[in-house]
């Protein structure tokens, strides 16, 4: 049951006519209420400002401010708190309404006490009841959110997750995650706007600074009105009704780096609610607190692993120009077969993730060559045991990959782009489909890109000569389906390039 600081559930009784105050209040507190009084609607009002109330039992008709005026105020205020209404015979269809502006019930005058004593503890019941709702759905909705977030290593999803989150558990119109830059400042990483937010106006930006100092200070930051617009440092262009900001906090032993080091503040999530009948309070505050403690964890590991990331870009990359620098002939060849090999992914429509990996795997392609101690690039034919030589740079390339765990899903492409649809290729003698997509696609990309550069020996070929060799050979080395995808694709891409006014080989 709801209650006030005593442990007994509080009651704000408003009628005009003293005597049926004082009635109620003598004989409410025997049964076991905290009692207050109003004479009216405007000293009701005042009452809600200074504490809080889990019910409020006030007359239709008073002077200056009546039942349904207060009601409009109490649903402001407190939209929490029960209200009953007292009436008269005469107005019972006034109160039907207003029980429709969100008045738990009415009780008509004259009334008995016990009939009043039931009312109010079946109001306190329905207010239990959609508090222990609340908590249970906030700790489903709290399951939810925390399985997204560690269930996610992009910093992005990570991000989104919180904000819609923000905005959906809060109704919030706006919601703003700030993070360090780490180099002592912050920045806005993410910023979005809800359904039901004003439309057209600015809605101004919130002070990093203001904001730190106070989560610095005690934690919490939970504002209504305009006293929030300090926390702004361009003010919005509609009022302000309630802005609450949390901290994204690493608690000790969160980081995996550093794992004794102590609590480290890495930014806050911010957000403000532009509509009258929208304000936060103290469960909401705490509920998405506990989002904010769950997501600053997932923030570091996702920062971490893009960091990760980077470093196995710049790894594939160096290895790449370290086999563009073994001849001035292959310079940029393996640059250009990834984005050959990018161009056909795509038209094949394969998700972003594989492409990824088959722009590495292009990458990477001829990084066995590193192994073979000859001159692929002299002038004139390899001899039988230079060639036999040669067949070995894939092989090659598994064994120099195959101890970097994170390079394993690049193999494939690596170790089999020279196999050959009719099986008379290398180094396994593969056939048709039994060869992996990603090394189907890079074959067709790598001869392209052979054909129409230069080399010691050769001229590059025309384009519409490579072409041509494509088509012929599709079926025997090529995978026909991914040869006729490949034709089209590279002249959509010619077309585009030229359309632009760039050089093209060929």
């Amino acid at each position: 049951m709801p209650d006030g600081l005593d442990g007994r559930p509080r009651v704000l009784v408003v009628d005009d006519e003293k005597a049926i105050r004082e009635m109620l209040a003598e004989f409410l507190g025997m049964e076991g209420y905290a009692v207050a009084t109003a004479e009216d609607g405007v000293a009701a009002v005042n009452q809600l400002q200074k504490a809080e109330f889990d019910l409020v039992i006030s007359d239709l008709k008073m002077p200056r401010m009546g039942g349904i005026a207060l009601l409009e105020e109490i649903g402001k205020a407190a939209p929490s708190t029960v209200t009953v209404i007292m009436t008269g015979f005469g107005t019972v269809e006034t109160a039907i309404d207003a029980m429709k502006r969100g008045a738990y019930d009415y009780v008509l005058k004259p009334f008995k006490l016990d009939e009043v004593v039931h009312v109010l503890n079946r109001g306190l019941e329905k207010q239990r009841m959609a508090a222990e709702n609340m908590r249970l759905r906030e700790a489903v909705s709290l399951y939810k959110v925390s399985e997204a977030i560690a269930a996610s290593l992009s910093l992005d999803q990570v991000l989104e997750t919180v904000a819609h989150s923000s905005i959906h558990e809060l109704s919030a119109d706006m919601s703003s995650t700030w993070l360090d830059d780490g180099e002592g400042g912050f920045f806005e990483r993410q910023h979005l706007l809800g359904p039901d937010a004003p439309k057209g106006v600015d809605l101004g930006c919130i002070d990093p600074s203001a904001v730190l100092e106070r989560l610095r200070s005690d934690n919490q930051l939970l504002e209504q009105g305009q006293s929030g617009v300090k926390y702004f440092s361009k003010a919005p262009a509609v009022p302000l009704v309630s802005l609450v900001a949390v901290p994204l906090r690493l608690s000790s032993g969160t980081s995996p780096t550093q794992p004794n080091r102590e609590s480290r503040l890495v930014g806050f999530l911010a957000s403000c609610s532009f509509s009258p009948n929208k304000r936060f309070d103290e469960g909401q505050r705490k509920l998405i607190s506990l989002i904010a403690s769950r997501a600053a964890a997932a923030i570091e590991n996702a920062r971490l692993y893009e960091d990760l990331q980077a470093t196995f870009q710049q790894t594939i990359q160096g290895l790449a120009k370290a086999i563009d620098k073994m001849d001035r002939y292959t310079s940029g060849h393996s640059d250009r077969v990834a984005g050959y090999a990018v161009i056909l992914a795509k038209s094949l429509g394969l998700p972003d993730d594989q492409i990824e990996i088959v722009r590495q795997s292009a990458l990477m392609h001829d990084i066995g060559k590193i192994g073979c101690v000859l001159n692929l690039n002299k002038p004139g034919k390899l001899t039988v045991d230079e060639y036999e030589m040669f067949k070995k740079h894939p092989a090659y390339g598994r064994d120099i990959l195959d101890p970097i765990k994170f390079l394993h899903p690049l193999i494939p492409g690596v170790h089999l782009h020279h196999e050959r649809w009719d099986g008379r290729g290398y180094p396994l003698g593969m056939k048709g489909a039994e060869i992996p997509l990603i090394a189907r696609i890079i074959s067709v990309a790598d001869t392209y890109d052979a054909m129409t550069s230069d080399r010691s020996y050769r001229r590059a070929l025309p384009h519409a000569v490579a072409l041509a060799e494509i088509k012929r050979c599709q079926s025997a080395q090529f995978d026909p389906d991914i040869a006729n995808d490949f034709l089209a694709a590279i002249h959509s891409f010619r077309d585009q390039e030229q359309s632009t006014g760039k050089k093209v080989p060929g």
